[in-house]
């Protein structure tokens, strides 16, 4: 994070297939130009990276912790996404299974990062949140978790680099959960598997395991 004493209030989280020809082009450029590129725009803390893996390559989800909602439109990052380099230009159109989402952090319970998450997308963010949450924090190996509310406006702003991609879908709210062992969150796949505000059936994604973090 650019700043400890900022408590980052948005989010912008990413998802996207990676087939294995493509692996070591993608994460050099995620790595060495992306992540760079987003975190030198104003509002951008901090980044972590994770990898599940799927038939034929990897599924990557990416969470920028940002200084509040606002970013996720602000005329620094939309600069950015209107103007995309050659290199993003050659990754975007060979991501597979676009997702995005960006918006505010409505709650986080626990302190510490885990090494695995899963991802739940939501269709909708539910009245009783919080007592579900803290359910889950009792649940064996979880850390923490944070339930993310998507604004599908600032999300849905229409760029360069979106126009780039084959799809592009989003969730109206997220939930994360982070654990110290990947066998923690597999246990919590059939309880999770029952919530009715699933935003489909493909709604979770992992566990994964954290590759990066700055």
């Amino acid at each position: 994070m650019k700043d400890n004493q900022v408590r980052p209030e948005g989010f912008l989280v990413v998802f996207s297939d990676v087939k294995h020809e493509d692996e070591q082009d993608y994460f050099r450029w995620l790595t060495t130009e992306h992540v760079e590129e987003r975190l030198g725009i104003p509002g951008f803390l901090a980044v972590r990276i994770f990898k599940t893996a799927i038939a034929g390559g990897n599924r990557y989800f990416i969470w920028y912790q940002l200084e509040n909602a606002d970013v996720v439109d602000s005329a620094a990052y939309l600069e950015r996404l209107n103007n995309p380099t050659p290199w993003s230009q050659r990754i975007m159109p060979i991501l597979g299974n676009f997702g995005r989402g960006g918006g505010a952090v409505k709650e986080s319970f626990g302190e510490n990062p885990g090494a695995y998450v899963l991802t739940v997308g939501l269709a909708n963010i539910p009245a009783d949140a919080g007592v579900s949450l803290q359910k889950i924090m009792q649940m064996r190996g979880v850390v923490s978790l944070h339930l993310l509310a998507t604004d599908i406006g600032k999300t849905a702003v229409q760029t360069s680099e979106r126009n780039l991609r084959k799809s592009d879908k989003s969730f109206a709210g997220w939930l994360v959960i982070e654990a110290s062992d990947r066998d923690a969150l597999t246990g919590l796949l059939p309880a999770i598997a029952g919530l009715a505000n699933l935003a489909d059936e493909n709604s979770i994604g992992g566990p994964y395991r954290q590759v990066l973090s700055r």
